[in-house]
C-alpha cells in the first residue's frame, strides 16, 4: 500500500509540469462559486428557474469530475504516444497497482470536491450519509472515463475528439428529467443516470438506497471491464 501511495503522489506531481493542465485546477473553484453565489441570485431574480434546481445541481456534481477526467486522460495519452507506457509494463508492480495509484488522488480529490459542493449548496438539506454515498459514487466516473478513453485512442488528436464526445455522453441522462416518470429509467444504460437519479431523489426528500446501490453495481462492473481493456491496450 505504501508503494501505491508513493507512486500516486509522484504521478500527481506530473500534472504541475504542464501549465495547460494546471489551469484546470481552478475550474472547481469557479464552479462552486457559481453554485453558492451566482445561482441563488439568478433564481431569486427569475422564479421560473426553481423547478430546474435539481438539474443545475446534477450538472455541477458531474462537472466536478471533468477536471481530472481531462487531466488524467491527457497524461496517459501522452505516455502512450511517447512509449512511456511500455516501460510501466516491466516495472516491479502489477498493472492493477498501476491503475490504483493513478486514480487514488484524482478519485478522492473529486469525492472531496463534491462533498463540499453538496454541503454548502444553499438549496437543499442533504445528510452526511447521502452526501458521502453520492460523492463516492460520482467519483467513480473519473477512472471509468479515463480508462475507457485510453483503451480506445492512440494519440492526442483522437483523445480530444473522444473527450468531447464523452463530455456530452455523461450528460445525456439529463433527458430523464423531461420525460414521464414511467419512462425515465429508459436511460438506465447510461452510467451517470443512476447518479442523477440519486440527486433527484435527494431533492425530493426520497430515499436514494435503491438507485445508489444500482449505481454502485453498474459503475463497479463497468470499471472492472474498462480496466481490463485498458491493461490489454495501454501496455502493448
Amino acid at each position: 500500500m505504501k508503494k501505491i501511495i508513493k507512486l500516486a503522489l509522484i504521478d500527481f506531481k506530473l500534472i504541475f509540469r504542464d501549465p495547460s493542465l494546471r489551469t484546470f485546477l481552478f475550474f472547481p473553484i469557479i464552479l462552486i462559486s457559481l453554485i453558492i453565489w451566482a445561482l441563488p441570485a439568478l433564481v431569486l431574480k427569475h422564479n421560473f428557474l426553481m423547478p430546474y434546481l435539481p438539474i443545475f445541481l446534477v450538472v455541477a456534481v458531474i462537472e466536478n469530475t471533468q477536471m481530472f477526467c481531462f487531466i488524467s486522460s491527457m497524461v496517459l495519452i501522452d505516455e502512450k504516444e511517447s512509449d512511456v507506457a511500455k516501460v510501466y509494463g516491466v516495472v516491479p508492480f502489477s498493472k492493477w497497482q498501476f491503475i490504483i495509484s493513478r486514480f487514488l488522488i484524482p478519485y478522492f480529490f473529486t469525492v472531496l470536491l463534491n462533498i463540499v459542493l453538496l454541503k454548502i449548496q444553499p438549496f437543499y438539506t442533504i445528510s452526511l450519509s447521502s452526501n458521502l454515498a453520492i460523492s463516492l459514487l460520482t467519483g467513480l466516473i473519473v477512472p471509468i472515463y479515463v480508462l475507457a478513453i485510453n483503451a480506445i485512442v492512440k494519440n492526442r488528436m483522437q483523445g480530444m475528439v473522444y473527450i468531447k464526445a464523452f463530455n456530452m455522453f455523461v450528460l445525456i441522462p439529463i433527458a430523464a428529467f423531461f420525460v414521464p416518470e414511467k419512462f425515465k429509467h429508459f436511460f438506465g444504460f447510461f452510467p451517470t443516470h443512476w447518479i442523477f437519479q440519486s440527486i433527484e431523489n435527494i431533492t425530493k426528500g426520497l430515499s436514494i438506497a435503491l438507485v445508489s446501490v444500482i449505481g454502485y453495481l453498474f459503475l463497479g462492473l463497468l470499471l472492472w471491464f474498462v480496466s481490463k481493456r485498458f491493461i490489454k491496450k495501454h501496455f502493448n
